[in-house]
């Protein structure tokens, strides 16, 4: 049995990031990942067999939040060959009657194409990314340490954070309506700021990346998404997602980290309420002296992998709890990947190429979204008429693909289980290959009413149904957040709030990954605060007083830098 201070089961980001971070306290760690390749939901491949000189991202592609953090700054990963590409402009959404809103990394240039159409919203959009900016900047300190840790959170707050917090609830009334804001929907709350479709709409599908209908009560947080690609911006790592991971990987190489692919953890260790290591589905061991850390959620973790009886041991409600209270609503991706001869051409909306630098958001109005998220939660299909997320990367990034050529990226929301299918199809879930290449086959016509060419100028394509990218990624209903993002499961919630500080009741097991506060995206802050907490139960006392006072020099002096 191979031994090693610290066993991280999986490498995705935040696992990469959490070993980096173990790595650099002087541990001695180990990662090993199922795949063939580290990277989990974020990673860049070539994956059309006749077209491998394009890549494509099989699942996140615009990162904000990790510039909310100190991750990149913190192990020198531009050193390690990361370089962040910013978009500008970070938005565009056509609508059928031919406008359009076009967002840039400016608040006043965004102002001034929403004015086209609606002086009086574009005044409102102003206040409207101010107030969200400063909740941002107020919410900051608390995503950048671990949610139970008050003494990191504290610490995390500088002169600007307490002018932002205290300007979102610096009074009683102001904090009242701060809570009623977040009790609220996105859908409510766009429509107490805005009159027109056309910029509704667009803020409404941004919303429903946390993956509900802008209608649904306490997500009013989604409302965040747009303000954050102003501020700190929206970039992607040159070379695609892959890039980030490529270079943790050289990190952790550099500081002497093992990384293993193909190794499926099928059991948790646990000796007199302990856990000392893993068995992989090989047969294989690896010994842990310190604490296996899990980037997988905590269902598969401690209800398929821990021993009932190690667990009922340590906690003997939580198997029940994990399995009964944890919500996952269904709702997960359709990924399509198209090659292309040529970028996309919305000529009904007086085309210009840097339409196509951002994200393209087909969301011709909030009921048209609300369909697309509120279908897949009862099993239905939101394919009659399709709203969707696409990226072109390649017209910010040409190195993705050979010159002159370009990748599309498309992420549609869609059932895991589809209604009346159960049980047949890919892993019980009633996909197939005929039935999801059909489900494109109508988002691409959908696409087409606004960009003809796609059409003519697409010569490659890859479908992934949900099923399909739920295996591919190991999550359960394949929900690649893990659980959902809903605010009964968020910060001391996530995944639950007795597991809500990456500790579990088994000694030394610990978890991070998207199932943990602050939830997923790429943001590599679970990696981070899960590391953190590693190292105060080792040395409590000594990482305590070292976190209060790096804390204290403040660890997000990189964030909210000037445009």
């Amino acid at each position: 049995m191979q031994e090693y201070d610290v066993i991280v089961i999986g490498a995705g980001h935040n696992g990469l990031v959490c070993a980096a971070y173990l790595l650099k306290a002087g541990y001695k760690v180990l990662l090993l990942e199922k795949r063939s390749v580290p990277g989990g939901a974020a990673t860049t491949e070539a994956v059309i067999p006749e077209l491998p000189d394009f890549k494509f991202n099989l699942c996140a592609i615009d990162h904000e939040f990790i510039h909310l953090g100190p991750v990149v700054e913190e192990l020198e990963l531009t050193k390690y060959g990361l370089e962040y590409l910013f978009c500008d402009p970070v938005a565009f959404c056509p609508h059928p009657d031919g406008k359009y809103f076009l967002g840039h990394r400016s608040v006043e240039k965004t102002c001034a194409e929403i004015e086209q159409f609606s002086p009086r919203d574009a005044r409102k959009y102003a206040e409207f990314v101010n107030y969200w900016q400063r909740a941002i900047g107020a919410m900051i300190p608390m995503f950048n340490a671990p949610p139970k840790s008050l003494i990191d959170i504290a610490g995390n707050y500088d002169i600007a954070k307490i002018k932002d917090l205290f300007a979102v609830i610096g009074s009683t009334d102001k904090t009242l309506d701060f809570i009623r804001t977040m009790l609220t929907s996105a859908e409510d709350i766009l429509n107490e700021w805005f009159d027109s479709e056309f910029v509704k709409a667009p803020l409404a599908r941004l919303s429903a990346e946390l993956g509900a209908p802008p209608s649904q009560k306490m997500l009013s947080i989604g409302s965040i998404m747009m303000a954050m690609r102003h501020n700190p911006g929206m970039a992607r790592p040159k070379g695609g997602t892959g890039a980030l991971v490529d270079s943790l990987v050289r990190l952790i190489k550099d500081l002497g980290g093992d990384i293993l692919t193909e190794q499926h953890v099928a059991k948790i260790l646990v000796d007199d309420g302990k856990a000392v290591g893993v068995r992989v589905a090989n047969g294989n061991e690896y010994r842990a002296t310190k604490g296996v850390i899990s980037n997988i959620d905590a269902q598969r973790l401690m209800v398929h992998m821990v021993d009932p009886a190690d667990l009922d041991a340590a906690d003997p409600e939580l198997r029940e709890r994990l399995q009964r209270r944890i919500v996952n609503n269904n709702e997960t991706i359709l990924k399509i990947d198209l090659a292309m001869d040529e970028p996309l051409r919305f000529e009904h909306h007086n085309h210009r190429d840097d339409y196509l630098i951002g994200s393209v958001l087909i969301a011709d109005s909030v009921r048209h979204v609300e369909i697309a998220h509120t279908e897949p939660a009862i099993g239905n299909i939101p394919d009659a008429d399709p709203s969707f997320y696409l990226v072109q990367p390649t017209v910010l990034d040409p190195s993705m693909a050979p010159d002159g050529k370009h990748t599309v990226w498309i992420e549609f929301f869609a059932p895991y289980k589809i209604a009346g299918l159960e049980g047949t199809g890919q892993h019980g879930t009633g996909w197939t290959d005929e039935l999801k290449n059909k489900v494109a086959d109508r988002v691409i016509d959908k696409l087409a009413d606004y960009a003809p060419n796609v059409k003519t100028a697409t010569i490659g394509r890859r479908v992934e149904s949900p099923a399909e990218l739920g295996e591919r990624l190991g999550s359960v209903n394949g929900n690649y957040y893990h659980i959902d993002m809903t605010l009964d499961q968020m910060i001391f919630f996530r995944p639950l709030p007795e597991i809500a500080n990456y500790k579990t009741p088994i000694d030394g097991l610990f978890l991070t990954g998207a199932g943990t506060h602050p939830g997923g995206s790429i943001s590599g802050m679970p990696g981070r605060n899960c590391a953190r907490v590693f190292l105060q139960t080792q040395q409590p006392f000594v990482q305590t007083l070292r976190d209060a006072r790096e804390s204290i020099k403040s660890t997000v002096q990189s964030v909210f830098r000037p445009n």
